[in-house]
């Protein structure tokens, strides 16, 4: 049985916090697109993470959406990627988009050493 996409945000005077679960590919990302208006609303001064630790699945379709959604946010907003799986860097690999992504995963070990320096 397919694992459907879900999504949850926490919002708080800083941060916009979207947790993606489940499988994101071709066949569930479709809610996603047609839905994001509806709850990413941030704040100017809010920064965006996305946070992927409960995906079980991404390909191709999902890693392009994800990549639409930092580069549309960017332009406005901070944001990042929190907890990415090995899978999706071996996809900006794939589509030699390494050094691109990097700016969003590199947030991610920032916060991960600013964590564990406390």
């Amino acid at each position: 049985m397919k694992n459907q996409l879900q999504w949850r945000t926490q919002q708080n005077n800083e941060s916009l916090i979207v947790e993606l679960m489940g499988e994101f590919t071709r066949d569930t990302l479709l809610p996603l697109w047609n839905q994001r208006d509806s709850f990413l609303h941030p704040e100017a001064n809010q920064h965006i993470y996305w946070d992927l630790k409960h995906l079980v699945k991404i390909d191709s379709a999902g890693f392009t959406l994800l990549t639409e959604l930092l580069h549309h946010y960017q332009k406005r907003h901070s944001n990042c990627v929190i907890n990415a799986p090995e899978k999706l860097k071996a996809l900006a690999d794939l589509f030699d988009l390494s050094d691109w992504f990097s700016q969003f995963i590199y947030c991610e070990r920032k916060k991960n050493d600013g964590i564990e320096n406390n």
